[in-house]
């Protein structure tokens, strides 16, 4: 008899949710997207480019690890850009439209000052957003704070882009954390790994990542 009573309030508990059209749960911020399917060909690595990819690529059991040291030498002898080892998505280039980057990922204690995911291409610069570790706290650039004590830990990384609306949002664990206006539309592309910023930089950078995804609407 008990067990009916409580069964009876559970289901009227549900109904008046339902009626004041209260959610159950927060919204997941791939809701209403469509993922897109995507091979190893979609992942491609840029890295110092004198130096064989598996002295600062790793890729074993579903982590991608990726590392650069200050003194590395750029991804292209003609380039004067800074040190990097990145997962560049190949093939999924966008200039309209809604898409979004998932993935999973990890900063170990002491990388400071590294680009850890951006979209690059914009209507004025080279990118529209960059994600920066500064002492574990992940930057908007060097300028906003996005969110805190993000070392040795994993953590979910949602972005999504809404180009025509000239927005980007970024979620971590599925909270949205920051938004802003985007940089115009361009020749746009998602990417992932350690860029070093101008200044202020470790000397050993790295970030490791998992499950990565793309999702358009």
């Amino acid at each position: 008899m008990e067990r009916s009573y409580s069964l009876l309030l559970l289901f009227l508990a549900l109904v008046s949710l339902k009626s004041f059209n209260l959610p159950c749960s927060a919204a997941d911020p791939t809701d209403g997207f469509t993922p897109v399917p995507l091979t190893e060909a979609n992942f491609v690595l840029q890295k110092p480019y004198n130096v064989p990819l598996n002295e600062r690529y790793s890729y074993e059991d579903g982590v991608r690890r990726l590392w650069v040291y200050a003194t590395d030498k750029p991804h292209d002898p003609s380039s004067n850009t800074q040190p990097r080892t990145e997962v560049r998505i190949k093939g999924l280039d966008y200039s309209s439209g809604v898409w979004q980057f998932e993935g999973y990922g990890f900063v170990p204690n002491g990388t400071s000052g590294a680009t850890v995911a951006q979209i690059h291409g914009a209507s004025h610069g080279a990118t529209t957003l960059i994600l920066r570790i500064y002492d574990g706290n992940m930057r908007y650039y060097s300028g906003d704070l996005v969110a805190t004590d993000l070392y040795d830990k994993w953590f979910r990384l949602n972005i999504i882009h809404d180009v025509d609306g000239g927005r980007v949002t970024v979620f971590i664990d599925g909270e949205e954390r920051y938004s802003t206006h985007d940089q115009g539309p361009g020749d746009l592309y998602f990417k992932c790994g350690v860029y070093a910023a101008p200044r202020n930089i470790s000397y050993y950078m790295e970030s490791r990542w998992k499950d990565i995804k793309i999702y358009k609407k």
